[in-house]
């Protein structure tokens, strides 16, 4: 134990010691009893004088998980990146990342945990973001405990860019942003909503890319990552999103757009900074079918 931190909590000086892990995550290691202070457990808040020794063996404090190894199935996946820190996946639409209410089986991470058996031993098989299960696009997957703590920074830093196509209907006159705070409609918790008070911070970024009679094709960035975030700030410009039931209920008066089966959101840029390389990197996603069929047909009125 360094000198210099006599007086610090224990988990306090651990994360100093061990960045490569979440604070969380060794204050659970912890609580396991797998890392001893001078041959001894001890409480995470636990004050330290300084020189006293330290046992942890990173390797042994990540215990199996055989409920997760049990949950693996052989689904197909779209891989467009993979190496020994990370998977990018391309996800269809209509694949739901999490198992869940109504979704036990047949998730992106029951494919992942048969693609790659070692993420049963990683917190929710490596996943630190997600896509609706009508939304398609790229998702990146840490492969290693290091990689996912760095990649959750890097989203809490908002330094890894996700860049969305979507197709708004009406006219959206011109670029701007949403500053709007997101959290659970008050009535229909399914939904999300903007709420003032209490909402969590949301900021979406939209640039206009081609405009169609009764559409516009945009661009959004998101600054943040709320959940459906891009469908409800988009709505409450009352400019919802093509297909989404959800949340643009309202007919367009084109029965192209009004008849499309999910929302038109499209995950087709994701860049970050490799976790193990620290090189900045970057993939893209072309249309899915169904999207790019629609655009055609309204590009030939």
């Amino acid at each position: 134990m360094p000198r210099e931190c006599a007086g610090w909590r224990l988990d306090a000086v651990l994360a100093k010691l061990f960045p490569e892990h979440s604070r969380s995550r060794l204050q659970g290691w912890l609580k396991q009893g797998l890392i001893h202070l001078d041959g001894s457990e001890a409480e995470p808040k636990r004050k330290v004088y300084g020189g006293e020794r330290i046992d942890f063996d990173a390797s042994a404090a990540v215990p199996p998980a055989p409920t997760l190894a049990e949950a693996a199935e052989d689904i197909a996946l779209a891989v467009v990146f993979e190496d020994e820190a990370l998977i990018v996946v391309d996800k269809p639409a209509g694949l739901v990342v999490h198992p869940g209410n109504g979704n036990p089986s047949g998730t992106l991470m029951n494919a992942l945990l048969h693609h790659a058996p070692q993420l049963a031993e990683i917190p929710r098989a490596g996943i630190v973001h997600r896509l609706d299960k009508d939304t398609s696009g790229l998702l990146v997957v840490a492969k290693t405990l290091i990689a996912q703590t760095d990649l959750v920074r890097q989203m809490q830093a908002r330094s890894v860019k996700r860049h969305y196509l979507a197709l708004a209907l009406g006219n959206v006159e011109r670029d701007g942003s949403v500053d709007a705070p997101l959290g659970r409609h008050a009535v229909q918790r399914t939904k999300m909503a903007i709420v003032r008070a209490g909402g969590k911070e949301a900021r979406t970024h939209y640039t206009v890319l081609e405009r169609f009679a009764k559409a516009t094709l945009l661009e959004c960035r998101l600054e943040t990552g709320r959940t459906h975030q891009i469908r409800v700030h988009m709505a409450s410009i009352k400019h919802p999103l093509a297909g989404d039931a959800v949340y643009g209920k309202a007919k367009s008066g084109d029965a192209r757009l009004d008849a499309f089966p999910r929302q038109a959101l499209h995950a087709w840029r994701l860049a970050l900074r490799h976790p193990a390389t620290a090189i900045d990197m970057a993939w893209e996603s072309a249309l899915p079918a169904d999207f790019a069929a629609l655009l055609d047909e309204l590009r030939h009125e």
